[in-house]
């Protein structure tokens, strides 16, 4: 467990470094240049992977809530509210991403390419929808979770040091996990068919490359870099999420959270915000060519 622990703070401390750089660079770009319309769907999901981590573990928030001597109570239910908001946004935002750039590639003799030119707008009324509704569905946790105490121990199931999710009647725990299956069903069915929309149109460029004996045009394009890297995403995503909701429903339905397992899911949980940042600055030559400007900038100063 010990060893496990020591993985799990590892793993937080380069996620959160890893997404703060790129908080900084997606506002750097945003403020300073033209942003491209997955740009800012990135640099939110990237403040909402800083969030996960933020609550995702015994070691931020709570230690924020324990130095302002807030009651325990109050910590767990905003944690977890918190916690399963950004949770939520994180596979919304995913499969926004997903869609917007399956449009944004989309050939222009696509039914997608009628929706090109109103992307920007979309994405407002998009992010409007995705924060509203996960703000109001997670709201249930500030009923169902409390601070936990050895008294009520056999009614309680005890999820981290402090805090403890709260008896709830049948009925309304089948009803809360049948709407939570059922929005991830179908955010994970559209990323899917996305996904192989997108690999078909990088596979019909590839093969019409090839046929044209053209080395220009066999350079990978920003468009197929960009494509390439949120299938990579998306292909993650998925693996890791069903992994964490397989183990949440089976200590949810057997009221029985094993310390191996909540740490195990943790590490899970933050495998995709962890992993997600370092495969955009590999694959997003921006990054790599503002750091090999602001290098060259530095160098020509010293000498």
């Amino acid at each position: 467990m010990f060893s496990l622990k020591n993985v799990l703070y590892f793993q937080t401390g380069l996620g959160v470094l890893a997404n703060m750089f790129l908080v900084c660079f997606y506002i750097y770009v945003i403020l300073g240049h033209r942003p491209k319309p997955t740009d800012l769907i990135s640099c939110q999901l990237t403040f909402i992977h800083i969030m996960m981590f933020l609550t995702g573990g015994d070691i931020w928030l709570t230690d924020l809530f324990m130095s302002l001597n807030i009651e325990n109570d109050f910590k767990c239910k905003a944690t977890f509210y918190i916690s399963r908001v950004m949770r939520g946004l994180s596979i919304c935002i995913t499969c926004l991403l997903s869609v917007f750039q399956a449009v944004t590639i989309s050939p222009s003799t696509s039914l997608l390419a009628r929706f090109k030119q109103t992307l920007t707008k979309s994405m407002k009324y998009s992010f409007l929808f995705i924060w509203s509704f996960n703000l109001s569905f997670s709201s249930n946790r500030f009923v169902y979770v409390g601070a936990y105490t050895n008294v009520s121990e056999n009614n309680h199931m005890k999820v981290t040091k402090y805090c403890s999710l709260l008896p709830m009647n049948n009925i309304i725990r089948g009803l809360i996990l049948t709407v939570t299956t059922s929005r991830d069903v179908f955010l994970v069915g559209v990323m899917l068919i996305t996904s192989t929309y997108m690999m078909i149109i990088l596979f019909r460029h590839q093969r019409q490359c090839k046929h044209l004996h053209s080395i220009s045009q066999l350079r990978v394009s920003p468009e197929r870099r960009a494509t390439q890297t949120i299938l990579l995403l998306v292909i993650f995503f998925v693996v890791m999420y069903w992994v964490d909701y397989i183990i949440s429903s089976i200590s949810v339905l057997f009221w029985m959270y094993d310390p191996v397992m909540l740490t195990v899911q943790k590490f899970v949980m933050n495998a995709y915000p962890t992993i997600t940042p370092l495969v955009q600055i590999s694959f997003d030559n921006r990054i790599i060519i503002i750091l090999k400007n602001l290098q060259s900038k530095h160098h020509h100063v010293f000498f």
